[in-house]
C-alpha cells in the first residue's frame, strides 16, 4: 500500500502498483499454463501471410474483449505446427495480465485422464473437484479437443463441459486438428465407399453430432492455414 496525502491534509492508503502487478502474475499462475507455452504472447506470434488474418482476429478479440461476445469463444482449426495453442495462450496471458480475467488452460487428454484417476478409490480427488474450475473459470483454452479415441463416455464428459460452460455463458477457446466439419460430412455427399474409408475424420467424428452443433454455437471459427512452422524453426536452430 502507499499512503496519499489529500488537499484537506487528510491521507488515504491505496493499492501500489506492485500489488496490482503481484494479483495479476498470481491469476496467471492459477491458470495452470505449461512451461512449454509460458513465454506464448500476441508479440512473439510468428505471422505469416496465412496465418495473419487469424492473428487480426484474436487482436480484435482480445481488444474488445468482454464486449458484447456474451460468452461467444473461438474455434482455432487446422492442422499441426500452425500456432493454434500459441494464439489460444496468448489470449489467456493478455486477458489475465491486462484485464485481470480468471483463466484456466486444460489439455484435453490430460483433463480426460484425470477424471478417468478419480475413479480410482486411493485417489483423494474425486471428478467434480476437477472439473469444477473447468466449468467456473471465465475464460477456458481446451487444447487438443478431439485428441482422445471417441467412446460414450468421452462424448459425454465432452458434452458435461461444453453444455455447463454453454448454459452459463463463460468462453471457451478450443484448439483442434480436425476439420471443423459434422460427423461423416463426407459421406453425407454420397462419396463412394472406398473414398468413405479413407477420408479424414472431422471434429464432428470425433466429439459427436450434438456436441459439433453446440460449439458452433458457442465459438466463432478461425482456420489456420500454411506450413508447420516448428520444422522451420527446427531447421534454423541446427542449420
Amino acid at each position: 500500500m502507499r499512503v496519499i496525502a489529500k488537499e484537506d491534509g487528510g491521507r488515504v492508503a491505496e493499492p501500489c502498483d506492485c500489488q496490482h502487478q503481484r494479483k495479476m502474475y498470481s491469476l496467471l499462475r492459477r491458470a495452470r499454463i505449461p512451461q512449454r507455452y509460458a513465454t506464448c504472447t500476441l508479440d512473439n506470434f510468428q505471422r505469416t501471410a496465412e496465418t495473419a488474418q487469424a492473428f487480426v482476429r484474436v487482436d480484435g478479440f482480445v481488444n474488445s474483449y468482454p464486449g458484447a461476445a456474451d460468452g461467444t469463444g473461438i474455434l482455432f482449426t487446422g492442422t499441426v505446427g500452425l500456432g493454434k495453442t500459441h494464439l489460444a495462450v496468448a489470449i489467456l496471458q493478455k486477458l489475465t495480465l491486462e484485464k485481470g480475467i480468471p483463466s484456466l488452460f486444460c489439455d484435453y487428454r490430460e483433463l480426460l485422464k484425470q477424471i478417468t484417476n478419480s475413479y480410482n478409490s486411493k485417489v483423494d480427488v474425486t471428478e467434480l473437484e476437477i472439473l469444477k474450475p473447468v466449468f467456473e473459470t471465465e475464460v477456458l483454452v481446451l487444447d487438443e479437443l478431439g485428441a482422445a479415441k471417441p467412446t460414450d463416455w468421452v462424448w459425454d464428459t465432452v458434452a458435461l463441459i461444453l453444455n455447463t460452460r454453454y448454459n452459463d455463458k463463460r468462453t471457451t477457446i478450443i484448439t483442434t486438428n480436425y476439420p471443423n466439419q459434422r460427423a461423416g460430412s463426407l459421406a453425407a455427399t454420397g462419396e463412394a465407399p472406398a473414398r468413405h474409408a479413407m477420408r479424414e475424420e472431422t471434429l464432428g467424428d470425433r466429439i459427436g453430432e450434438r456436441m459439433w452443433s453446440r460449439l458452433q454455437e458457442m465459438c466463432v471459427p478461425v482456420e489456420m492455414k500454411g506450413p508447420d512452422y516448428r520444422l522451420g524453426a527446427k531447421r534454423a536452430r541446427f542449420s
